[in-house]
């Protein structure tokens, strides 16, 4: 039987992208940018207040190096999952290895480095 899949759920979609262009380090205007869009069309895919053709779902995936079904459904591949976990247990390796007053160092700087990309892209 052929599992019929619902339209997909752009807030969904624009929060997933968010996350992982902020997790890149990226801002909106260098995706805009490396995808060849405008900037403002960007932002909208991320709020969810548009939707958006092939070619730009294929253009964010390889940019932002997320697959089509996690872009859009939140569904990851086992080899998504697997980075994403070889990736946190890297930090927790680097992070065992230091003293613990550069341990507090560095998370403090990670928060701090988080902090500031959520605030770049929520502007008041």
């Amino acid at each position: 039987m052929n599992r019929k899949r619902e339209a997909y759920d752009r807030l969904a979609v624009g929060d997933r992208i968010r996350k992982k262009r902020v997790q890149l380090g990226f801002s909106q205007d260098e995706v805009a940018e490396r995808i060849d869009r405008a900037p403002k069309y960007c932002s909208d895919i991320e709020r969810g207040t548009c939707g958006m053709s092939t070619e730009t779902m294929l253009a964010i995936s390889e940019c932002l190096d997320m697959s089509l079904d996690y872009m859009m459904f939140g569904e990851q591949t086992d080899e998504e999952a697997r980075r994403q976990e070889n990736d946190e247990l890297a930090v927790i390796h680097i992070l065992s290895r230091c003293s613990k007053q550069q341990r507090d160092y560095a998370i403090r700087l990670l928060k701090l480095y988080i902090a500031s990309m959520q605030i770049s892209q929520n502007p008041l």
